[in-house]
């Protein structure tokens, strides 16, 4: 499985290769206090936005993720990030995750059509046998979105991690498996209409 930065290109979003010039554009949209509460690490500054983008690139050099920013396909606009992670070749697996949003583009179909992207990538593309996503336990919209996407609930992480709140979170699991997948995309494009 060769897993190599590309372009994903739908009717409202593409995903392009994260790179340190979309810092500026991910800070202006993205220092939202909100949007970090369920994710494990908080983004409140530029300077957390740097760390967060040079973290990111670290992982995609050492083989283990590719990131992505989201641009809104209208306007240009940088909108959030995404990203495969845990990537583990040797078994034809990926995750997909650290994914964000602005709230201005929440609920506009962009969510799903940059998983429709990821996904289709991943299993077609890719030859993957599985796709994981994982959320906050307390995340109750992201579980609902993951599960409405067509994912199947495996199990939960109990104290899985720590947040940078300090609370201790449990993590659900998640998987499409490359069987489950003509059956998802169906669903996918048929929402996405």
């Amino acid at each position: 499985m060769v897993v190599t930065p590309v372009v994903l290109v739908g009717r409202h979003v593409r995903l392009e290769p994260l790179t340190r010039q979309h810092i500026v554009g991910l800070s202006e949209v993205g220092l939202d206090e909100e949007l970090w509460r369920w994710i494990p690490v908080r983004v409140q500054t530029p300077e957390h936005m740097a760390e967060y983008v040079e973290t990111a690139l670290k992982e995609q050099s050492a083989g283990t993720a590719l990131p992505f920013a989201q641009i809104d396909a209208a306007t240009g606009r940088v909108i959030g990030s995404t990203r495969y992670a845990n990537i583990e070749r040797a078994h034809f697996r990926v995750e997909i995750g650290w994914t964000w949003i602005a709230r201005d583009w929440q609920r506009t179909g962009v969510n799903t059509e940059a998983k429709y992207l990821l996904l289709q990538h991943a299993f077609e593309t890719l030859g993957c046998n599985r796709v994981e996503l994982k959320t906050d336990g307390l995340n109750a919209k992201s579980r609902a979105a993951i599960l409405r996407i067509g994912a199947q609930q495996e199990g939960i992480f109990r104290k899985h991690m720590l947040t940078s709140s300090g609370r201790i979170r449990d993590t659900v699991y998640f998987s499409i498996l490359n069987t489950e997948w003509p059956d998802v995309k169906a669903q996918l494009e048929q929402r996405m209409r």
